[in-house]
């Protein structure tokens, strides 16, 4: 039987209601699910790795078979480093599709035994981003709805 350790990779800044929804999913369908939180240093991140690391295994404490790392480097290596045979992505557009596509293509080529499945959000989440939601914190508006509790907390103290 397959080792069914699935690893859900993303930047998380910050993690959002939809992130979870689809965490939320994963550990229901999946064994073991890892969260890697990217370093992303490309990105101009609001919250650091470490922070971002924290908020994310404040809102998931509730999910026993889900854990969360930080990563830096490819996130092939990372999955390598804990043995996960499989990756979860989240899509809500076209464009979603067509960038995680060429990813998962050259995954494939990176790591031939690393299978991605990918899952779309429900519903109420589908327009829901990290950029929307730091964008409507930034300039005051209120993020409640689009977030845990705990990150709306923190993104107010930002």
């Amino acid at each position: 039987m397959a080792l069914n350790k699935v690893i859900y990779p993303g930047t998380f800044d910050p993690i959002t209601n939809g992130h979870l929804d689809i965490i939320e999913r994963a550990a229901s369908m999946f064994g073991e699910v890892v969260i890697a939180v990217a370093a992303s240093p490309s990105k101009n991140t609001m919250f650091s790795l470490e922070e971002r690391v924290e908020l994310v295994e404040q809102v998931t404490s509730h999910l026993d078979n889900v854990s969360v790392q930080g990563f830096s480097g490819l996130m092939v290596d990372f999955a390598k480093e804990v043995k996960a045979n499989i990756l979860i992505r989240g899509l809500r557009t076209t464009v979603d599709f067509e960038y995680e596509f060429g990813l998962t293509s050259m995954y494939k080529k990176l790591l031939p035994s690393l299978e991605s499945i990918f899952l779309t959000p429900s519903d109420e989440y589908a327009f829901l981003s990290s950029t929307i939601v730091r964008e409507v914190a930034i300039h005051g508006g209120n993020v409640e709805e689009f977030v845990p509790p705990s990150v709306a907390e923190a993104l107010k103290k930002k």
